[in-house]
C-alpha cells in the first residue's frame, strides 16, 4: 500500500488515505476494549462500528436506507455500512475531534469482511492489523456470556446464539486478515490479562513512532 495515494471526500475534497491502526478479533475478544484504550492516547482516535448505527440520522437518505434493510431483519449492504462510516468519520473531522494530519485511527468492527476491506482500501492506510487471537472458544463463550449479563443483554448469554456468531466470525471476517500483507498483522493472545494485551499493543505502536520519528529527522 502507498501512503500518497489520495481519495475524494464525501465533499469533493481530494484526501490522503487515513493511517489507521485496526483491531480485529471474534466476539468476546476484547476488541472494544482494546480499541478504547489505544483511543485515549494522544494523537489517536478511535471509531467503534457501534458507534457508527448508533450516531445514524434516519431523516438522511443514507439514514433511511439503513432502517430499510435494519427494520426487515436483513443484513445492511456493505457498500452502506462503509458509507455510513465514512460520513461519521467526516463528521468527526469537522467537528475537529479527529484530525488525520497528525492522528491515527483505530478501528473496530469494521471493516468486517473481505468486501468491506476492500471497499475501505482508497480511504484508510493500515498500519498494523492487531489479530486478537483466542483459539479456545470455551473462554470466548464464557466472557460473552458474561458481558450479556452485566449489560443486560439476556439473549446474547444463549450459548446457541454465542456460537451462531463464532461461526459466522469463522465463515465471514476471519478470511479478511488475508487480505492484509502478513508483515502488518499481528497476532496477539487474547486470553491473557486486558493490561498484558494493550501493552503488547502499544509496543508495537510505540515502535512504529519510533520509526516515523526516525524517518521525519534531517540528515
Amino acid at each position: 500500500m502507498v501512503d500518497s495515494v489520495p481519495f475524494e471526500s464525501l465533499h469533493g475534497v481530494i484526501m490522503q488515505r487515513y493511517r489507521t491502526y485496526l483491531i480485529f478479533g471474534a466476539p468476546g475478544s476484547g476488541k472494544g476494549t482494546q480499541g478504547k484504550s489505544l483511543g485515549t492516547i494522544p494523537r489517536f482516535f478511535h471509531c467503534a462500528c457501534g458507534e457508527v448505527f448508533r450516531s445514524i440520522d434516519t431523516r438522511t437518505a443514507l439514514g433511511r436506507k439503513f432502517v430499510e434493510y435494519s427494520s426487515r431483519g436483513e443484513l445492511v449492504p456493505d457498500e452502506v455500512t462503509v458509507e455510513l462510516w465514512r460520513v461519521r468519520i467526516e463528521h468527526c473531522e469537522e467537528a475537529h475531534a479527529f484530525k488525520p494530519d497528525i492522528d491515527h485511527l483505530v478501528l473496530d468492527g469494521i471493516p468486517r469482511n473481505l468486501a468491506q476491506a476492500k471497499i475501505m482500501d482508497d480511504i484508510i492506510n493500515v498500519q498494523r492489523v492487531f489479530h486478537l487471537s483466542c483459539p479456545d472458544r470455551s473462554k470466548l463463550i464464557e466472557r460473552l456470556r458474561k458481558r450479556a449479563i452485566k449489560e443486560n443483554r439476556l439473549d446474547d448469554a444463549n450459548e446457541t446464539v454465542i456460537r451462531h456468531r463464532l461461526e459466522a466470525y469463522e465463515k465471514e471476517s476471519k478470511p479478511m486478515l488475508d487480505f492484509y500483507r502478513p508483515e502488518i498483522v499481528c497476532h496477539i493472545d487474547a486470553s491473557q490479562p486486558p493490561v498484558v494485551v494493550f501493552s503488547k499493543i502499544v509496543a508495537l505502536v510505540a515502535q512504529d513512532a519510533a520509526a516515523e520519528s526516525a524517518v521525519e529527522l534531517p540528515g
